[in-house]
């Protein structure tokens, strides 16, 4: 799995509670704009931060990740946190990625400015920053709350119109409303077929 020419990778993970045309559109700017190699989508098995209620089975989320970024090959999924099991923490997960691409791989763990503001209640958030550097999206207009120590250890990454939110896909759902042009074909296939959120 280790590949001597992946310098720099990019880590996207989340619930993906489902995967949506945000978090493509995220991951595929992300990569341009900091010459990443790759971009690793790593579906969670159970966030720390987040509340178990509307979280759909892994086998599902991982399964519409897959489909979501089949036919992109800048893109990999990995199962890391799923097979772990129990909560997901990144510190753990970053460990992981390291022992898997080498000590010598630069990691950018890409996430939104929501999470980034809760970052000082994370597992031993100093020992994150001296496994990866994050990229964080944020809207045009909007400033990042960021303590001053941490700045130096995070990249803004502007994405206008970044307004999908996978709590939205599942109200749209849940009320019968089409999400089909917020998610991926397949994903949006996945959905109906298997009648999921509703």
């Amino acid at each position: 799995m280790k590949d001597k020419k992946m310098k720099k990778i990019g880590i996207l993970g989340g619930t993906f509670n489902p995967i949506h045309n945000g978090h493509l559109s995220l991951a595929s700017q992300a990569k341009e704009k900091f010459s990443l190699d790759k971009v690793i989508f790593i579906p969670s098995a159970l966030p720390p931060h987040k509340e178990e209620d509307s979280l759909l089975d892994s086998s599902n989320r991982y399964l519409m990740t897959i489909l979501a970024t089949s036919d992109n090959d800048d893109f990999i999924v990995s199962d890391i946190e799923i097979k772990r099991g129990g909560r997901s923490y990144t510190l753990d997960t970053l460990k992981e990625i390291k022992k898997i691409y080498g000590e010598e791989t630069t990691i950018y763990f890409i996430t939104g400015c929501d999470v980034i503001s809760e970052i000082n209640t994370w597992k031993e958030v100093e020992s994150l920053f001296k496994l990866c550097t994050f990229i964080v999206a944020n809207r045009p207009g909007y400033s990042l709350k960021i303590e001053e120590c941490y700045s130096r250890h995070i990249k803004e990454l502007i994405i206008p119109g970044l307004d999908i939110s996978s709590t939205r896909i599942r109200e749209k759902i849940k009320h019968k409303e089409s999400v089909k042009y917020l998610v991926p074909d397949l994903v949006y296939k996945h959905l109906v077929n298997y009648n999921l959120y509703s």
